[in-house]
């Protein structure tokens, strides 16, 4: 990140994927709107160390195959999916400049 206006950026990004996340757990059909915006959110992961984009990616991926049981799997738990990047958000408020550290 080079600039202030970056930061901000990053952190507007990572606020949207948590309230996204929120929504998708009040609402399983937000879950499109979720993938969508986590692949998309280029500043919050240039933001971010290489292995975050990884881990995003990989729990997106699986979120979005869970998409296609209507049932939990022990292979696609959406539940446990969202729990897993619920953490992510957490661990990445903490080490996204100017973000909250981690408890």
């Amino acid at each position: 990140m080079n600039t202030t206006a970056d930061a901000a950026t990053a952190q507007d990004q990572l606020t949207r994927l948590a309230d996204l996340l929120a929504a998708t757990r009040r609402d399983p059909l937000q879950l499109g709107r979720l993938c969508d915006h986590a692949r998309q959110a280029a500043a919050m992961q240039a933001a971010l160390p290489p292995r975050y984009a990884t881990v995003l990616l990989d729990v997106v991926d699986r979120l979005e195959s869970s998409a296609l049981f209507s049932e939990e799997s022990c292979s696609f738990s959406q539940k446990d999916l969202l729990d897993s990047l619920q953490l992510w958000v957490d661990k990445a408020r903490g080490v996204l400049p100017g973000g909250q550290q981690a408890r």
